[in-house]
């Protein structure tokens, strides 16, 4: 039975079965391998594997004829002949950190000292050196020498790699095109950061809604739940991006036959451009009038004439659904219509040479 494995082997084997402190392991032999249930106990004493399901371990010890497996190693269990198995084998350790000493910190695994430098410690956003100290975390031996005088630790390499393996498993539920639930966690001027399935996600704010969004605060809240569909996918870069306009109705669809050429209505201008007027017709839905339709001169600053908000009557002159454009004009009075031609009128039988630009001659031009 010694003979079978070497200590620090690491091996896939099956639950058989799980008591109150022992998990026992398929060996293909007339006795079971013995895991601590500890080991994988949540602090709430849960476990979140079960009868039948796989895993690696590595084997430690043989007691008598009980072979002991362990998924790190720890505590009194971590003698210097195991350590260095773990070291060439790359078994996790457990490690409890006692203080902050020069470059790093000092981590006893059961009774051997070792040392991790303060690059070493933490993954990403780390916390304050002191605040590492007192707890029970574990490492990878990055270096073994001189018979376990100088050990060499890891946390950080232990935290990449569950992070890949998050990430990997994420990669595989999580794919452009699903439907998914998530929290808002926090809301930034470009967009709010969801969380779904554990991985904050990008709402940008361009996606929150078909109407335009101006205040992003007015739309969603911290703690907010939220239903949205994942646009892009870039896990290299371990990127997700959300959108919750794709769910809705297209406000486009079937809007030639809303607003056709020739309609007539109150719009409202959503924003003024040095080209034109954006008009709102209706939720997510504007159209343009170019500023050779408006009645103002050459060169003038719309900005200074109009401003969001304000209200304009206008008349649809075209519509482009796959282009999703309207374009529009402003629609005259009849009594601009009236003081253009009173004013055209006086103008001919003037029978002047010069050509004197008047806004309301060029809206009834533009009318014919």
């Amino acid at each position: 039975m010694k003979n079978l494995y070497e200590p620090g082997q690491q091996i896939e084997t099956k639950i058989v079965a799980i008591s109150d402190d022992t998990v026992f392991l398929d060996l293909g032999l007339k006795s079971e391998g013995i895991l601590d249930r500890a080991e994988l106990a949540a602090e709430d004493g849960s476990i979140s594997v079960k009868e039948g399901d796989s895993i690696k371990v590595f084997f430690l010890e043989a007691k008598g004829d009980e072979l002991h497996f362990t998924t790190k190693l720890s505590g009194q269990k971590a003698g210097k002949d195991v350590l260095e198995s773990a070291y060439k084998s790359g078994i996790p350790v457990e490690g409890h950190v006692t203080q902050e000493i020069k470059g790093g910190f000092e981590v006893m695994i059961g009774s051997v000292r070792a040392f991790c430098p303060y690059s070493q410690m933490g993954y990403r956003n780390r916390k304050d050196a002191a605040e590492y100290v007192g707890q029970h975390l574990s490492f990878r031996i990055q270096e073994y020498k001189n018979e376990g005088r100088n050990i060499v630790l890891s946390n950080r390499a232990i935290l990449e790699e569950e992070a890949a393996r998050r990430i990997q498993k994420l990669s595989e539920e999580l794919k452009v095109g699903m439907t998914v639930k998530g929290t808002v966690r926090s809301i930034e001027s470009y967009g709010a950061f969801v969380e779904v399935s554990g991985f904050l996600a990008l709402l940008p704010v361009s996606e929150i809604s078909r109407v335009r969004v101006e205040d992003i605060h007015d739309v969603l809240s911290s703690g907010q739940e939220i239903t949205a569909m994942i646009i892009r996918a870039d896990w290299q870069h371990e990127r997700l991006t959300l959108s919750t306009k794709e769910l809705e109705a297209d406000p486009w669809d079937g809007i030639e036959k809303k607003f056709p050429a020739g309609t007539e209505l109150d719009g409202t201008v959503s924003r003024v451009a040095d080209f034109g007027l954006f008009i709102n017709l209706a939720p997510g839905v504007d159209g343009l009038v170019h500023i050779s339709k408006l009645p103002v001169e050459r060169n003038t600053n719309l900005k200074k004439v109009y401003k969001a908000g304000d209200k304009l009557a206008v008349t649809v002159e075209s519509v482009d659904t796959e282009a999703k454009r309207i374009a529009l004009a402003p629609v005259v009075s009849n009594e601009e219509e009236e003081n253009a031609r009173e004013y055209l009128s006086a103008q001919s039988s003037r029978g002047d040479d010069g050509e004197t630009y008047n806004p309301f001659a060029e809206l009834l031009k533009k009318r014919k």
